[in-house]
């Protein structure tokens, strides 16, 4: 008997552990910005970025963004979409400006991962926000939707 429910316990830990593994989209969102790996962080500053093609920021604040507050907010917008959890805030901080991006849930549009997502940016003490949807090319990086 003891032998019976030590294998049962077995089995139902490993199809536990297979489970928490899966994704409806095999977006990556078990791992936080915090605890990203350092070539991640510099990929996504390059060309993952720039498929952006100036994010959801520019659609808010338009040509007005400091080109350095502008790359960390587009690369916070790119790790919020490929490895965040919905729901979950991605905070950043500039030299001029500060802001939150909230991606929802990950859903698929034929082979292509697409995540709605919100961005609020903080300029000296006003918020404004801003929503959009992106979707993952082939090569990792995320494109906006018109």
């Amino acid at each position: 008997m003891t032998s019976l429910r030590h294998s049962s316990v077995i089995g139902s830990a490993a199809l536990l552990i297979a489970l928490a593994g899966c994704t409806s989209t095999g977006l990556n969102t078990s791992l936080t910005p915090s605890v990203l790996p350092q070539k991640t962080k510099v990929l996504a500053s390059g060309e993952l970025i720039a498929a952006l093609d100036g994010g959801l920021i520019t659609r808010l604040k338009g040509n007005e963004v400091v080109r350095g507050d502008k790359s960390i907010a587009l690369q916070n917008e790119y790790l919020a979409l490929e490895y965040t959890a919905p729901g979950e805030a991605v905070l950043w901080q500039g030299k001029t400006l500060s802001g939150r991006i909230v991606p929802s849930q990950p859903y698929r549009v034929g082979s292509q991962d697409c995540r709605q997502y919100e961005h609020t940016v903080v300029d000296r003490g006003v918020e404004s926000s801003v929503k959009g949807t992106a979707c993952r090319n082939e090569g990792g990086s995320w494109s906006l939707l018109s």
